[in-house]
């Protein structure tokens, strides 16, 4: 029983080690490319990120599109990890968002993760 307390002990404060080394996402980004601008906010337990502006009203994305992101943080600085739905596509993601001062870099995969994209974001507030 001592034992596993000790490492249970252990595994909570890895995590919150990991909770308090990882950046907000919480705020205004453009995509590198300057084509999206999201702002991304705490709704509920999760956050969600919101287009605010797209460059091209009649590309595939829209203006008000919204991922809800159930993330948690990793053992390693600035990542976070989890899913992400999209609500306008009703599409469920798998996701990886690594933060680094101003910059995010994410990864959202569909089909058990055989099917990726990536997009890098620099903060824009």
């Amino acid at each position: 029983m001592r034992i596993f307390l000790a490492c249970f002990v252990a595994a909570v404060g890895v995590h919150e080690t990991a909770l308090a080394s990882t950046p907000s996402p919480i705020g205004l980004w453009v995509r590198a490319d300057g084509g999206t601008k999201i702002d991304i906010t705490k709704c509920g337990p999760d956050y969600c990120a919101v287009n605010i502006w797209v460059r091209d009203p009649n590309g595939p994305e829209k203006m008000g599109d919204k991922l809800v992101l159930a993330l948690t943080p990793e053992a390693s600085a600035g990542v976070l990890k989890g899913r992400a739905y999209d609500v306008r596509r009703k599409m469920h993601y798998i996701m990886t968002m690594r933060l680094t001062g101003a910059h995010m870099r994410t990864r959202g995969c569909v089909l058990f993760g055989v099917i990726c994209k990536s997009a890098q974001w620099n903060r824009a507030d």
